[in-house]
Parts: structure tokens; sequence; C-alpha cells
């Protein structure tokens, strides 16, 4: 009797049952997506480059973009690091990279954000702060990258696609992704070194041994905090591995002893690639009285992590804090993340748990290797700072969808489980364009600035979007309250087009003005309009009448209410 022919395995990294029937997506549809993931997944990421880069001129600059862009035209034209140490220079220089190779020169104002407003001003805002944002863009590439070929090495093409399609669409994303700030950096530059860490752990080469050097350095100079979220993934994917693995002490010897020097190489490379960063530059680190090679990167750790301790003003749940709260990111996570990528996530993770794939775990890894650590820290002040987790839920969404493919038996099944969640990934972010930094999922309800500020909802970006909204309405005056917070009114009006603005009558928070007023909520949260007024029962806390007005509508951060005459609050 002849040998039978045995049936090809299905890509993917379940095996099934033989005894068990196909279904179409099985028998079809995942060896589609898997010998055309790569494509799919370029499609993918082309569609959310071209979203990303229609934002660019359709918001208005952000609080901390223009002190992030003089630091690296600072470290660019002159090779010094000065202006603040804090914040590592990879993202901001890549900032930088594009104006400087456009001619823009440093002005010489002593005080970095003056310095990035008045370039702004001289150049033009919305030219520099395209090119500005451009400089950002490969490092959301270098993301979606890190998620196809982590994707594909352990859980096959259809998964790797489903990452990439996820990772692609998500409004936190493409927020990031879009703005000239040090986020988007960390999450690519983590994810990379994360990434080249368990592949070398499998072959620790001398080129698998300089590129964990390299993305080890580069996750470093893109923020401080991969100091704190790498080491905690890494001990997390070790003890993962020990509990799943369980090699012994002898093979976990004869392991260790074979990746000794190459991770002393490793670790030579990292520390030659930061140096080079910081110009070779050798010299005293502030408050240490030691002189150590590149000393503003051992200052900038020491700031980051006093701020850290001392902790920042930051909101939620209608409360303030200095000190933050240990729930902070888990509240901002089931917030801000499109519901259908949270319900995937827990399945991934279930069945990851469930069935003990080996490797699937590493995703886990770095998702609590930086949800924890950050818990513990003292300054909440927006879900960018853990944006690399969103690298782990786009896979353990995929490992979900590839299983839900998999239970498909019919036609119709398959679709209606490839196209529903896409499709809601896609309506989510595509009602919140081009202002994806403020999105909230249906969990935040009507009112998200009762649950969170800062720059989960007004970073500063939504001056344009008012300015275009008022011109549409006719409005030639407004009053206002909150709007001169910074003194960004009278410049962004110049810029923008904002119409003229006179303050709301502090003496009289309870009278309206007739006209268009417009309230920033972030800053009426922070210190609403309020008057302690005399009467003759005694004093009276009166609240500003817009608190007893519905508005007429909202404009990104803003509330705009018109007031006709004899409009009588709350009646």
């Amino acid at each position: 009797m002849p040998k039978q022919k045995s049936k090809p395995r299905v890509p993917g990294f379940s095996p099934v049952a033989a005894a068990r029937p196909k279904g179409y997506a099985e028998a079809r549809l995942l060896p589609f997506l898997d010998r055309h993931s790569l494509l799919l997944a370029l499609l993918a990421v082309a569609t959310a480059v071209a979203r990303i880069a229609s934002t660019y001129t359709a918001m208005s600059v952000t609080v901390d973009e223009p002190g992030h862009f003089a630091c690296g035209l600072q470290y660019l034209a002159r090779h010094i690091y000065t202006y603040e140490s804090q914040h590592p220079p990879l993202a901001r220089a890549m900032t930088a990279l594009p104006p400087y190779l456009s001619g823009v020169r440093p002005l010489g104002d002593p005080r970095p954000d003056i310095e990035g407003m008045r370039l702004l001003g001289k150049w033009g805002p919305d030219r520099l702060l395209t090119l500005m944002r451009l400089g950002i863009l490969p490092f959301f590439v270098l993301a979606c990258v890190v998620v196809y070929v982590w994707a594909r090495h352990y859980f096959g093409g259809a998964a790797a696609f489903f990452a990439v399609a996820f990772f692609t669409l998500l409004p936190q994303v493409l927020a990031d992704a879009g703005l000239a700030t040090t986020d988007m950096a960390l999450a690519a530059c983590l994810g990379a070194a994360f990434l080249a860490l368990i592949l070398w752990a499998e072959s620790p080469t001398w080129k698998r041994s300089v590129l964990l050097g390299l993305a080890s350095a580069s996750a470093a100079l893109a923020k401080f905090t991969a100091l704190g979220f790498f080491p905690a993934a890494t001990a997390l994917a070790l003890t993962g591995y020990l509990a799943i693995r369980r090699p012994g002490l002898r093979k976990l010897w004869q392991l260790l002893r074979v990746r000794l020097l190459p991770f002393a190489l490793a670790v030579a490379v990292g520390a030659l690639a930061v140096w080079a960063a910081y110009w070779f530059s050798f010299g005293e680190v502030p408050g240490w009285n030691t002189s150590l090679p590149a000393p503003e990167f051992f200052d900038g750790i020491n700031v980051a992590m006093k701020h850290s301790s001392a902790g920042h003003l930051a909101y939620l749940l209608r409360r303030f804090s200095i000190v933050g709260w240990w729930y902070y990111f888990p509240v901002a996570l089931a917030v801000k993340t499109p519901i259908v990528l949270l319900l995937l996530t827990a399945a991934g993770t279930c069945l990851i748990w469930k069935r003990r794939w080996r490797n699937a775990y590493l995703p886990i890894a770095l998702f609590l290797g930086i949800l924890l650590p950050s818990m513990a820290s003292h300054v909440n002040i927006g879900i960018r700072h853990i944006l690399p987790v969103y690298l782990a839920f786009a896979i353990l969404a995929a490992i979900a969808m590839v299983q839900l493919l998999r239970w498909a038996g019919t036609r119709a099944a398959a679709a209606l489980a490839v196209t529903l969640p896409l499709l809601w990934m896609a309506v989510a972010g595509g009602r919140a364009h081009p202002n994806y930094l403020a999105y909230f999922n249906a969990f935040a309800g009507g009112k998200p600035e009762d649950i969170l500020l800062d720059s989960n909802f007004d970073w500063g970006q939504g001056w344009k979007l008012l300015a275009r909204r008022l011109r549409e309405l006719n409005v030639r005056e407004v009053h206002g309250y909150g709007l001169e917070a910074g003194g960004e009114y009278p410049t962004f009006r110049a810029w923008y087009g904002l119409p003229d603005y006179q303050p709301l009558n502090a003496s009289q928070p309870e009278t309206p003005d007739p006209g268009w007023t417009v309230v920033r909520i972030y800053a009426d949260k922070y210190r609403p309009q309020s008057a302690v007024i005399t009467t003759a029962n005694g004093l009276r806390f009166v609240e500003p009448w817009y608190h007893r007005v519905v508005p007429t509508e909202r404009v990104a951060g803003f509330l705009l209410y018109k007031v006709t005459p004899g409009f009588v609050p709350g009646s």
C-alpha cells in the first residue's frame, strides 16, 4: 500500500488536529493571508502614512513640540546639547533633521520653547511644522516593521498582517506618529530592542549581538523610560522562559556560558553608540562630582528620575494629584483603546494561557514590563508615555484573530470574523480624524474630560480646528475663558486666523455676554471661572454661567456657546 502524502501544515502557530475537517478560512483564507502578508501589511502601512501626513497641517502645534524641535536643532547645528537633558537627543534630532536640511538654523534664544515658537513664526508654522513632524514618520514605519517581523517569526504570516493592520488603525498610534515629540520614537525603538533581544537569545551570533547593542542604544536615546521598561520586560520574558521551558540548572548554565561574550559585545556596541550620539563628549556630571563620557546622558537620567519621584500635576476622574494614582494607566488604556482591540487582546491572552504556546508569552512580557513600572511612576500625564504597549496589543489581538478564523467554518463566518474587527477599528479612527489625540472609546461616555485631560485630550492641538469652525460660523469676535493661557491666543490668532477675543467678566461669572463664547475645557477643569460675592446673607460661591448651559457645539477641546440678547442661564 503506497504511503499517503502528509497534508500541508496550515500557516500559523496552532497545529490543528488532522481529524477535524477544515473550514473555509483554514483551507483558503489563512493560506492566502500567509502568502501575501507582506504586501497586505505594506498596504496597511501606506494607508496609515497617508492618514498621518494629512494631519500635519490640520492640527496646530502642541505644547511640547517647539521645545523638542529647538533642542534637536541646537544638537544638529552646533553639536551641543545644553537646552534640556531630561530627554535624550534621538527623537529631537530626527524632528529637526528635515528643517535643518531645508536651511533652518537656530536663532539663539536661551529658552527652548520660545526659540521653537520664534522659528515657527519666522519660517511659517505650517511649512516648518510639517517638516518637523515628517522626521517622526520613520519611527512609525520602524514600529510597523517590528510588529510584522515579530508576529511573522513566531505566529505566521496571517497573524503578521493582522498585527500590522491593528497597529496602523490605532488612533493613539496615528496621533503620536503625527507629532514632533518623543513618544513614537520610544515605541519603535523599545520594540526593536526587545525583538532584537529575543532573536539574539535564540541565536547569539555576532551580527545579532551588534544589532542588539544598536537597538538597545536607540531605545535609551529615544526616551529614558526605556531604561526601566526594557529590563523589566526582559526579566518577565526570562521568567516566562524558565516557567514554561524548565531548562534546569545545567542547561541554563550552558546557555548562559555561550552567550557571555556575545552579550559583552552587545553592551560595548550599545555604550559606544550612546557616547557617539552625544558627540563623544566627556565631562563632569552635574551633582555627581565625577567625570564620565556623555555627561549629558547621565545628567538626563538623574533629572528624569527626580521628575518621576517628585511627580507632576495630574488629572483623573475629576480629581487632581501631584503624585498620581497606581491605576492611572489601566484606566487610560480602558478608555483610550478601541473596545474591539481590548476584547481581542484579552482573547489572545486567554488563548496563550490556555494552550501554553511557546514564545507566545513574549508580547505579554513586553506589555507588563511597560505597564507595571508605569503604575509606580508619579508622572501621570498621558497614555503616550506607555505607547509601546500597543505593539504587544496588536500581536495578541492578531493571535485571537487567527484563532477566530480557524473556528470559522463557512465563507460568511470567515468574512464576518475578518471585516467586523477591522471595520470597527477603521470607523473608530475615522470618526476621530484628524484629532486622533483626543480619541476616546464608548466607555468614556459623552464627557471624556471628566476622566482624562492633559495630552490625552488637549495638548494644544485643536486651535486650528477651532479657527476653522469659527470662520465657518462667520464669527468675528468671541468672549472666552481659558484662551489666554500661556499667551497663546495672540500668536495663534495671527497664525490661524482666530477672531478677536475678549475675556469673560471675572467679576460677574453669572452674567453671559451676548454673542459667541468659547471655553477651553482644559483650563476650565484646572481653574474654573468663579467668584465669591458678598450678599445680605453673607458670602456666596458663584459658578460660571456656562456650567448650567448645554453648549451649542464642541470643537476639539473647546465648548462653543451662542448667547442671544436676553438669554438667562438655566432657564
